[in-house]
């Protein structure tokens, strides 16, 4: 089982009372590297509010995806870095493809690139973007995949699909075929587990499931790449899970506090054994077994958050916990 890092990039990242600082994004890069974390993530938002989460609409600052990563990259020397999940609309595919095939060049084939439809309505309307229908959007993500991964892999490459459109569209240098960057998709809808299944290298879905929820996941996922006629061992799986660890219960509700604390919106109403329901949640041994329940699924990676927030970290000492007290039950 591999293990990522999603990174502090956002101004509630690390708590109400330290805003955004890249020096703590790229110091927990390379604190993820050196700890044997087998990737790094990022999102791609320009700003986030919090009224998904229960919060105010308040436009909280953020770090753009890419750039970010490209940064990262330069400051780690081994360490995966991808981004879950670039929002689609905001970039032309072509454009992304070309992103994709310098970072991995400059890294190494270290980079790796996930597609998502969007759904954060505000940062479409600001940036000028207009802000289609769900199905539109999947429509859309679902022909860009085709182009990204398209130019991924040819030296030039066409596609005349509804939404877009590329002739003979060149895309070099090319990284090795061994560099080229993965392209996954992430997503929670059925339409969007089997788009992964038919076209994608992985899929991935976030950030509170159960191994049964993740199962019916699996299954259309495995059931596309077969009609596709593909190997549905070729779509790598891969789950992102806020993860609340500790050594024994009064560690546990510790933490649980340090968590509420760190969010914006307390704890929401929320107990803490009901909100770990879906979560990694637990003692070593406890979170062990969640563990084993997901990679009998097929899961090769999983994805950590440590906070009730996406790409928080709210209690470093989680983090270390983790590394020294789960990592070798999976070596």
């Amino acid at each position: 089982m591999r293990f990522g890092l999603a990174l502090p990039q956002y101004e509630f990242s690390l708590g109400p009372s330290k805003g955004l600082n890249w020096q703590s994004v790229r110091d927990w890069a390379v604190k993820a590297e050196q700890m044997g974390f087998s990737s790094v993530w990022l999102s791609d938002h320009l700003f986030l509010d919090l009224a998904r989460y229960g919060g105010s609409d308040y436009e909280y600052e953020a770090l753009e995806g890419f750039t970010c990563a490209a940064a990262i990259l330069s400051s780690t020397k081994s360490v995966r870095v991808g981004i879950l999940v670039v929002c689609n609309d905001l970039r032309p595919p072509a454009l992304v493809a070309k992103m994709a095939a310098t970072l991995a060049i400059l890294s190494g084939g270290r980079f790796e690139v996930g597609l998502g439809a969007g759904w954060y309505e505000p940062e479409f309307r600001e940036a000028g973007v207009e802000f289609h229908s769900a199905g539109v959007r999947v429509s859309r993500m679902e022909e860009a995949l085709q182009v990204i991964k398209g130019m991924l892999s040819n030296e030039r490459f066409s596609f005349d699909g509804e939404h877009y459109q590329v002739k003979d569209a060149v895309n070099l240098p090319l990284p090795p075929p061994s560099e080229r960057p993965p392209v996954f998709v992430g997503g929670k809808g059925d339409r969007v587990s089997r788009i992964a299944g038919t076209h994608a290298d992985g899929f991935n879905t976030v950030w509170g499931w159960t191994p049964e929820g993740y199962a019916g996941r699996v299954e259309l996922v495995d059931r596309a790449a077969q009609r596709a006629g593909r190997d549905s061992k070729a779509v790598a799986k891969s789950v992102g899970l806020y993860t609340l660890n500790g050594r024994d219960e009064q560690t546990l509700q510790s933490r649980w506090q340090a968590y509420v604390a760190a969010s914006p919106m307390g704890d929401g109403g929320q107990e803490p054994d009901k909100w770990g329901e879906d979560k990694l949640w637990g003692t070593p041994d406890q979170i062990a077994k969640r563990i084993d329940e997901f990679k009998a699924l097929g899961v090769q990676e999983v994805i950590l958050g440590f906070g009730m927030l996406p790409f928080q970290i709210a209690d470093e000492a989680a983090v270390d916990e983790f590394v020294k007290e789960v990592f070798p039950l999976f070596q």
